[in-house]
């Protein structure tokens, strides 16, 4: 009797210590670790200086006086300088009719700059990926972009791949979603994404001003980064994912048909930007934050918001109509030091910094990206995460918020942890000394000021 008691005992706590190393086990390749990440500087030949794109604007006979004031209003408005990049097809005046060439140029250009670079600092092979994920939502050919870079780098019969497209601005955090979801299926798996978006074959050349507000936002530009499981890797990560939120307003119509690719009435195809953009985003950002804020934010800060929202409502009841329009803003910088926004423009940045709560220098690797860079589309998060790089303010243990709206319509957002205190320039390396500048005065005024007075 007493040697079958000691066999239970044994084989019970054998059960018992290999439960709990199958959950520890199962927990810890359960997280998802940014390795590093490169984001793509262009040729100084590609840069859309203001001389360039006078040139540009000029080149379409179709555009009247009131156009050129449009124009001229959005770029000085838009915060973007001289040192942006476009493709090849507009720098040598065949914005009209670019080739399949031309755009299979671009993005391949992008693509294979930055995965090369991202191996070589990594000092991993293309051989040991295990999920490929490319997101350029306005091109697709076949084959797919993810069997092109398969081809180039001889990569294993059995690696994943996920070609996304369609999902504009917001793609990168729904690229790591869909990483983060193989994960949990997978131990000690590695993956590559390789975000961008194609300029060349998306430039309007007509005449609705809807259209045309893309003509002066979106530039080139692209990303491509490594995420992993594997706990034995942790030590090599700069970050840590914390929590992931996705929203998606597309069943409601405005919200669907606000941000669109369409033609115009003269059968020229562009993206469309309605005037109710602006409304359907705030719609989407706070469906977005209301899900994220008991992720991210501290019980304390969680149970003061409550307190004063029912102060709020108490005092709006007893007081003035002028009370009534005031509203209760939880404090967001009580859980996260620093604020990765969508450039999509100056005037979007300013309002979701202002719904944050967020200051000058919060704000100002964001303003300082769109400035650089202009909006690179879904790669704009990985060009404000450079900045906060080069410019030191990462720490260990800090936190940073990724947020980016985009078509459909989605506003998505992902938290993450710094691992360790992190200073590469990476892209910005040439230039970071030079940020902030002291005036971002748009040269554009300085020199075609005249067309607003004619």
């Amino acid at each position: 009797m007493e040697l079958l008691w000691m066999i239970a005992t044994v084989l019970f706590l054998y059960s018992s210590l290999s439960f709990l190393w199958k959950a520890f086990d199962c927990r810890r390749n359960q997280n998802c670790y940014l390795l590093d990440y490169v984001c793509y500087k262009p040729s100084d030949d590609r840069k859309l200086s203001t001389e360039l794109c006078s040139d540009v604007i000029k080149r379409n006979k179709r555009l009247s006086m009131p156009d050129y004031k449009f124009l001229l209003k959005v770029v000085v408005n838009s915060g973007i300088s001289e040192e942006t990049y476009g493709p090849r097809s507009i720098i040598e005046g065949r914005e009209e009719s670019p080739t399949l060439d031309d755009c299979d140029d671009e993005v391949d250009d992008c693509m294979y700059s930055t995965l090369d670079k991202l191996f070589h600092r990594t000092g991993i092979s293309p051989g040991d990926v295990d999920v490929l994920v490319v997101n350029i939502s306005m091109f697709a050919p076949a084959p797919s972009l993810t069997s092109t870079i398969v081809n180039r780098y001889k990569m294993r019969e059995d690696v994943k791949t996920f070609n996304l497209s369609g999902m504009g601005c917001s793609a990168s955090p729904i690229a790591i979603d869909l990483v983060n979801n193989v994960f949990e299926t997978r131990k000690r798996t590695l993956a590559v994404v390789i975000t961008s978006e194609s300029i060349a074959p998306n430039w309007y050349c007509g005449t609705d001003k809807s259209m045309m507000l893309g003509n002066c936002l979106f530039r080139s530009g692209g990303c491509s980064f490594m995420l992993t499981n594997d706990p034995s890797l942790k030590h090599r990560a700069k970050m840590r994912l914390k929590c992931l939120v996705r929203a998606h307003s597309g069943a409601n119509d405005d919200a669907y048909s606000c941000a669109m690719q369409k033609e115009d009435t003269d059968g020229r195809v562009g993206f469309h930007l309605s005037k109710s953009l602006p409304k359907v985003a705030v719609r989407a950002f706070t469906e977005n934050l209301q899900t994220l804020a008991p992720k991210v934010l501290p019980v304390g800060e969680l149970a003061l918001y409550v307190i004063r929202g029912l102060r709020h409502r108490l005092r709006r009841s007893k007081e003035t109509k002028a009370y009534a329009g005031k509203a209760v803003r939880v404090n967001f910088k009580s859980g996260v030091e620093h604020f990765c926004l969508h450039t999509g423009g100056a005037a979007v940045i300013d309002a979701v910094g202002s719904a944050l709560g967020l200051n000058k220098y919060d704000v100002e690797p964001a303003r300082m990206t769109l400035h650089r860079w202009g909006n690179t589309s879904a790669s704009s998060l990985w060009y404000v995460l450079g900045y906060m790089e080069a410019k030191k303010r990462l720490r260990r243990k800090d936190r940073v918020l990724m947020l980016s709206f985009g078509a459909g319509f989605k506003c998505n957002s992902c938290l993450w942890e710094v691992l360790r205190d992190l200073e590469d320039g990476g892209a910005w390396e040439d230039c970071i000394q030079a940020y902030p500048p002291q005036s971002l005065v748009n040269p554009f005024m300085n020199k075609f000021g005249w067309v607003s007075e004619a």
